[in-house]
């Protein structure tokens, strides 16, 4: 028996955050200045990484990373929303949406696994501080960082392609400022069951197993502060992760909200916001967070800018 074809369906329509037309000046400007400020505080900490030779540790190694990851998230939705409101064109070509829906993907999850090795390298500079160097080398930092790219690779590549499979018949309307994978499946006509399957397994492989890795890591971190006698080698030690453990709940909070707005409500909105949260708002902090608290990446700034 022959399957049934693909609907050829050429192009989506993004609703986006607001159908008001007096409110799309006020969101182009916040998320221009959004976009702007992420990208330029995310450089500025690569390149103070890169330019200072006593940053050149795994901490901030994979701090580079991050901010990398940040750039690639954020810019993988906002240039082309910024561009639809611009020429008041809710359109988005099908090709268009499935790259879209796997850069954002891509890079969601190598934000997950960076976090979660980030988590690993603070668990190893508290609780095995004389042995740091030699279990964090470059080897196995360049080893970890290579197979967080090539999970996130595989995970996103997968359910792009299971995308593929779908059919869509009248509704191309997707209540979102870009092609969020749930939602794109949530419009197909036909059966969704499998994709369904395969985005549960996903996302316990993208954001449940790193998100235990990093609870297990805190909790021996957490062991090992209460064990040192002074109150200023508790601060000490704490202090060392404290910008991490920030970007930490900042980031699986929104994720969670996402994930839990949806579940819990049908409120389209609810999701779209919580979206804005960690695909644009965590990114813009993040380097703020780091830079805020950590006076090795100000002096590194402050040479950057002489």
């Amino acid at each position: 028996m022959e399957s049934e074809n693909q609907t050829d369906v050429s192009e989506f329509i993004l609703l986006g955050l607001s159908e008001d037309s007096e409110v799309q000046p006020l969101l182009f400007g916040m998320f221009l200045m959004l976009y702007l400020v992420t990208l330029t505080g995310n450089l500025l900490i690569i390149l103070a990484i890169i330019s200072d030779s006593h940053l050149h540790t795994p901490m901030y190694f994979l701090l580079s990373n991050l901010s990398f990851a940040d750039i690639g998230l954020t810019s993988s939705t906002v240039p082309n929303m910024l561009v639809n409101i611009q020429t008041e064109s809710k359109s988005i070509t099908y090709k268009n949406c499935l790259s879209q829906m796997y850069f954002s993907l891509l890079f969601a999850g190598l934000d997950n696994f960076l976090l979660t090795v980030m988590a690993y390298d603070r668990f190893v500079a508290i609780c095995h501080p004389l042995h740091y160097m030699v279990i964090m080398s470059p080897q196995l930092c360049y080893l970890l960082l290579l197979a967080s790219w090539i999970l996130s690779v595989l995970d996103s590549l997968l359910l792009d392609l299971m995308v593929l499979r779908l059919s869509f018949c009248t509704e191309f309307k997707i209540p979102h400022f870009f092609c969020e994978l749930n939602k794109v499946v949530q419009l197909a006509c036909s059966d969704t069951f499998l994709n369904d399957l395969v985005m549960y397994f996903a996302a316990g492989l993208v954001v449940v197993i790193p998100l235990t890795g990093i609870l297990f890591s805190y909790s021996k971190i957490v062991s090992s502060i209460l064990n040192i006698s002074s109150a200023e080698g508790k601060y000490k030690a704490f202090s060392t992760c404290g910008s991490h453990l920030s970007v930490v709940f900042l980031f699986y909070g929104t994720v969670l909200g996402v994930y839990l707005s949806s579940a819990l409500t049908q409120n389209s909105r609810a999701s779209t916001i919580a979206s804005v949260m960690y695909m644009v708002v965590t990114p813009t902090l993040n380097p703020f967070i780091y830079s805020l608290r950590n006076k090795d990446i100000k002096h590194a700034l402050k040479k950057l800018s002489c």
